[in-house]
């Protein structure tokens, strides 16, 4: 291979590597945290929460805190299919419908404890819809806390590479 290709190929690559950053920013991306999510404003309060009312912030950190609600935006927009979405979503309206009768404002207007309650009636229900509703938000909030990388860095003590290396150590044989 001649030497002067090889080089200008490389300051090329380079160069196209250094420029990455703005050409992402001028593609509107800024952010890994943007996700355009199916669910309105309103949804994304009520689900924000409901998953605060499963974790709630406590003396150290809650659902919210570590972004659970996000989470389960993604997950139920990437990964269930449109009868599932769609009764996340006719669910997560029968509980604002409910919220409004029994207390007269928002599910996420309400207290911690009308939250519980609201939840507690979805569980118990005969309704395979709600119970699934309930199954499924209970279930992905607890795997969405305890896979967050605060959670399993701070409390449950994840090591990337389990142990140390220690090259130099003389072992009997």
């Amino acid at each position: 291979m001649n030497r002067r290709n090889a080089v200008r190929s490389l300051l090329i690559g380079t160069g196209g590597l250094i420029t990455l950053p703005f050409w992402m920013e001028g593609c509107g991306v800024h952010d890994k945290n943007i996700h355009s999510s199916s669910f309105s404003p309103d949804e994304q309060n009520t689900l924000a929460a409901i998953t605060d009312t499963i974790i709630p912030t406590g003396n150290n950190i809650g659902a919210l805190s570590v972004g659970v609600d996000k989470f389960l935006q993604k997950l139920i927009d990437d990964c269930y299919e449109k009868p599932m979405q769609d009764n996340v979503k006719k669910q997560m309206q029968l509980l604002e419908k409910l919220s409004k009768t029994n207390y007269g404002k928002s599910f996420a207007g309400c207290d911690q404890k009308q939250r519980q309650m609201m939840l507690l009636k979805f569980s118990a229900s005969q309704n395979k819809d709600e119970k699934d509703f309930f199954d499924l938000m209970k279930s992905e909030t607890i795997h969405g806390f305890n896979t967050s990388q605060k959670v399993m860095e701070a409390y449950l003590n994840y090591k990337v590479a389990p142990g140390h290396y220690y090259g130099c150590i003389s072992v009997k044989a």
